[in-house]
């Protein structure tokens, strides 16, 4: 098929690898404008656009594409840009601009998206993360017919993803990103065929994945250890989760940590033990053992490094 691909992060980028793997023609990426990164916050490519440069392939990236907003030039352009480029379908990944109602309608086949949940279960901002704070078992990618409202849009294919009890954030985006690549490419072959119907989202099991808060990567020690590991998890890598320690002035980031199926006779915060085999902290509801940390300024350390060099007060 003839297509727009419509990303920005390392997740659209192994979708849209997948697009081309597969022969179809992506005459046009569109992607967020350049931001600054790294110490000296040099401006720097979406790893979407840098595929697509890669490819020689047209890349746009306008500031938003409501004709009637902010940048009214950069979204007309961006109009005249598809309307030339014709294409039957536009697929969407992380791309981080709302869609208008122009730009759904005007590919032949509509717009795509590839979203990192099994819908209706997590719309919004944060799929990946939330499914591990919950304690969800699995979750996987939709790909959805989309439409004006926030991830509502008909439902086309799934592909289930488990999660385990040491899975992070990170290697679930890794294994989500790959499974979005491969029900995309599937997707459309489908419909090529004529072969797929779209079903309509329950009503029933809607739930919102709120956007991530960098004030939520300090650990509440007052909620349970089970809760709090499953923080640690879904929070590695961003925004990390982090927790004050005595002797320390600056709270320390956690990496790694587990609970323990143990009662703590004490209050909520405080430090139990500290060896080689871990830090323990009594919670609101059992012990939260942590295994891999890291200071502000330095590097992350096993605990039994940690330990090493940490003085509690």
């Amino acid at each position: 098929m003839r297509l727009v691909f419509a990303g920005t992060p390392e997740f659209a980028r192994i979708a849209f690898d997948a697009l081309r793997a597969a022969g179809h023609d992506i005459p046009l990426v569109m992607t967020q404008p350049d931001r600054p990164a790294g110490r000296g916050l040099k401006l720097t490519p979406s790893p979407v656009k840098q595929a697509a440069l890669d490819a020689g392939i047209e890349v746009a990236q306008p500031r938003s594409l409501r004709l009637d907003g902010r940048y009214p030039d950069e979204a007309a352009q961006a109009r005249e840009l598809l309307e030339r480029v014709a294409p039957d379908v536009m697929v969407v990944a992380a791309y981080g601009l709302i869609l208008p109602q122009w730009v759904l309608d005007l590919p032949r086949l509509g717009c795509l998206n590839i979203h990192a949940s099994l819908l209706p279960r997590w719309r919004g901002a944060a799929p990946i993360q939330r499914a591990i704070e919950a304690g969800d078992a699995r979750t996987g990618v939709t790909i959805m017919q989309m439409d004006a409202g926030l991830d509502t849009g008909d439902m086309l294919l799934e592909r289930v993803v488990p999660i385990h009890d040491d899975t992070t954030a990170a290697q679930l985006h890794d294994a989500l990103a790959v499974a979005g690549g491969e029900a995309i490419v599937a997707t459309l072959a489908a419909l090529e065929q004529g072969g797929l119907t779209p079903v309509r989202q329950p009503e029933d099991g809607v739930t919102y994945a709120a956007k991530l808060d960098k004030a939520e990567a300090a650990l509440d020690c007052s909620q349970s250890a089970a809760l709090l590991a499953r923080r640690v998890r879904a929070f590695n890598p961003v925004p990390g989760a982090s927790i004050r320690l005595p002797g320390l002035d600056d709270p320390v980031k956690v990496w790694r940590a587990q609970a323990l199926d143990q009662a703590a006779a004490a209050a909520p915060g405080s430090v139990l033990r500290a060896d080689a085999q871990g830090i323990d902290i009594a919670t609101g509801d059992g012990v939260l053992r942590l295994l891999e940390l890291q200071k502000a300024g330095g590097k992350r350390q096993p605990v039994d490094v940690f330990v090493r060099g940490w003085q509690p007060a």
